[in-house]
Order: structure tokens, then sequence, then C-alpha cells
């Protein structure tokens, strides 16, 4: 049985304490008497202060408040509320449930739409089926809806671990934590501290697909990965391109990593590979693809090397005939 606002009042009256006007009230007034931190998280990241205060069953308020913790949510949150969407009207566990029933095959192709995460309004109690508007605690029974709650987002979470933060440069709420990434205004996105002063700044760089599966990669919720190059692409992706033995960006065919060991490789390669004579003097154009640099060089069937930073990811524009 859960411990709805009224009930909580009449615990603090029956102590003697002001009434609050509201559960929130409640929760944030700062008593003189101890207090215990709650894990009631907001888009901000401060704390709620909650009194550790027992009812007749011996339900503190910090527990009438967690009930149900991350035993509620779909495979992307552990959440105690659903959302109703603004587009369709149906009801959903969360943006990406509603997406992905939305675009699935089994939908004709103008019915396909995504939910405008912050055009939500309403959003519903999974423990008593509350619906209401868009709030951190139910206003029926009092609970959490989500330790983690964006207002701007509509964004509720039980799961604190990712370390949600709202980034206002962004507009959308990201994982990981404040403290490890910073946003690029030139690049329009959120990328980790370790790339400040070192990441080759694109112009939206990660507002378009990914370049191997499509998907749009600023809302994504897979690990996104910047290349050398500045260009972005999911880390899964990139893995697969390198099983598979394609070290270039496929966007502007930079190499993706330090290749300067298989460029050695190649070298012995070439030199255990003499071509037949008639071979000797034909001279090619190649583009370089890494430092965009046009040189003459001798043909080999292996492959041909940049003059000037050495690379072996070039392109042949054009051939000359031999001598």
């Amino acid at each position: 049985m859960y411990l709805a606002e009224e009930g909580l009042v009449n615990v603090i009256k029956s102590l003697g304490c002001d009434e609050p006007e509201t559960l929130q009230d409640m929760i944030n007034k700062d008593y003189e008497t101890d207090t215990t931190d709650s894990c009631s998280q907001h888009s901000n990241g401060d704390c709620l202060l909650t009194e550790e205060v027992r009812d007749g069953a011996g339900t503190t308020a910090t527990e009438a408040l967690e009930k149900g913790l991350m035993q509620y949510g779909c495979s992307h949150y552990r959440r105690r509320c659903r959302i109703r969407a603004p587009c369709c009207n149906e009801i959903f566990d969360c943006r990406h449930c509603h997406n992905e029933a939305k675009n699935s095959i089994n939908v004709k192709r103008k019915h396909r739409h995504d939910l405008p995460r912050h055009q939500v309004q309403q959003v519903i109690c999974s423990l008593c089926d509350t619906e209401q508007e868009v709030r951190q605690f139910c206003i029926n029974c009092g609970v959490c809806m989500g330790k983690y709650f964006c207002e701007t987002c509509k964004l509720f979470d039980d799961d604190t671990s990712k370390q949600q933060y709202h980034c206002h440069g962004c507009g959308i709420c990201r994982i990981g934590g404040q403290e490890n990434f910073f946003h690029c205004y030139k690049c329009g996105c959120c990328y980790s501290v370790l790339l400040k002063n070192s990441h080759p700044c694109v112009e939206g760089a990660m507002h378009h697909d990914c370049p191997v599966c499509f998907e749009y990669l600023f809302e994504s919720t897979d690990d996104v990965s910047v290349l050398r190059c500045g260009h972005t692409i999911h880390m899964n992706c990139l893995k697969e391109m390198q099983q598979h033995l394609q070290y270039a960006c496929p966007l502007c065919s930079k190499s993706v990593c330090d290749m300067s060991k298989v460029w050695e490789k190649l070298d012995m390669e070439i030199a255990a590979t003499p071509m037949p004579e008639s071979y000797h003097n034909k001279m090619v154009w190649i583009l370089c693809n890494d430092c965009g640099a046009n040189s003459e060089v001798q043909f080999h069937v292996v492959a041909q090397k940049c003059l000037n930073c050495k690379s072996y990811n070039t392109r042949q524009t054009r051939g000359t005939t031999s001598t």
C-alpha cells in the first residue's frame, strides 16, 4: 500500500511540524533535525533532502518516494512512469519505444514519425496509473517517477549510474558525467574533455547519420567515435569496419588511425615484389587521401606511396605510357 501525500502530511502534523503546502514542499524543506540524502535528482544534479519520518506502518517518506525503484520501465530506461505521445496521443514507456513502433517496416511510410521529446505534456504513473502533467513526483501516490528528472527534455530515469546531465548547448540530456565532457559550439555537440584541445572542428559534426548504419548520431544512445579527420561514426560501426580491414573514413577516405606500422609492412612487400622489366619506367599520378598531395610515382601493382607524407592511402588519378 502506497503512502499518499495526504498521509504524509498527517504524519508531519502529528509530530508537531508545520504543515507543508505540498509533498514537494515537504521533501525540499530543510528541517533542523537530522536528515538523510535521498537519491532523487533534478537536471541540475542537486539532491533533495527528506526527513526520515515514519508513518503508522513504519514507512519513511524516503521509502514511500522510492516505491518500485528499478522495477518499472523498458529496455531503454528504468522509470516509474509512461508518457503520452503528443504526436499520436498513444501511451508508450519512452520515446525510443514510440520511435521503434512508429518507424517499423509494418507502418506505412506516410505514417512514420518520431516523438518530439520536448513537447511531451502528460505522463502516467506506473504504480497508480494516474495521468498527470509532467512532474517528478506523482500527484496521487507521491512516488518519485524518476531519480533523474529533466523538465526540459521530459526525461525520467531511475538508473543514475549513467551520470545523466542536461547540456544547454545541445539542448538535450547526455550521459557520462558533465565533468567529463565539454560542448564544442563549432561542432555543435559534446565531446570528451580529452579532445578539448586536440579534435579537428567540423561544423555540425554529429548532426548527420552514421556513414555505416545511417542512424542519426546526434540523438544516438550508442557510443560515438571522433575520427582523426573530425568526422564521427558509431564506435561499434568503426570496429566492424576494422574487422573487415577497412581503415579509411567512409566520408573523406582519410586514415582513421595511425597506419605507420602497416606502411612499413607495405614497404617490405613492395621491396620483395619486383615488377616486370616492362613496368620499370611506368609512371602514374596519384592523390594522397591523407595529406591531399599529388605525386608522380613509379607504378607498382601492390600500392603507390605518397612522396609527401609517405602514406599508402592513395588513389591513382591518371597514368602515363611507359618509355
